[in-house]
C-alpha cells in the first residue's frame, strides 16, 4: 500500500477479530488484564515501528491520548451502559 496509515476495512475487522479472540484466551487462562493490555500495546509499538515513521506513529499516539481525554475510550469500552 502506497499510504502506510491506511488499512482496508475488512483487514481491521478481521485484525480485531483475531485480537478479541486472543484477549478472550488469555483472559481464560488468568493472565492479568493489565499484563494483557501491557503485552499488546508493546507488540503494537514494534510492529508500527518496523512500518511506520515516527512522527506517524506519534500521531497515532496523540489520537488515543485525545480520546482518552474526551471520554470516547470509556463510551467504547461501556457502549450499554
Amino acid at each position: 500500500m502506497s499510504d502506510e496509515t491506511s488499512v482496508p476495512p475488512s483487514d481491521l475487522s478481521h485484525a480485531g477479530a483475531v485480537v478479541d479472540k486472543a484477549i478472550e484466551y488469555m483472559m481464560g487462562q488468568n493472565i492479568s488484564p493489565v499484563a494483557i493490555a501491557s503485552a499488546l500495546l508493546g507488540g503494537s509499538m514494534a510492529l508500527l515501528s518496523r512500518s511506520m515513521a515516527d512522527d506517524a506513529i506519534i500521531g497515532i499516539l496523540n489520537n488515543a491520548i485525545a480520546s482518552i481525554r474526551s471520554g470516547e475510550l470509556h463510551e467504547q469500552a461501556d457502549p450499554g451502559e
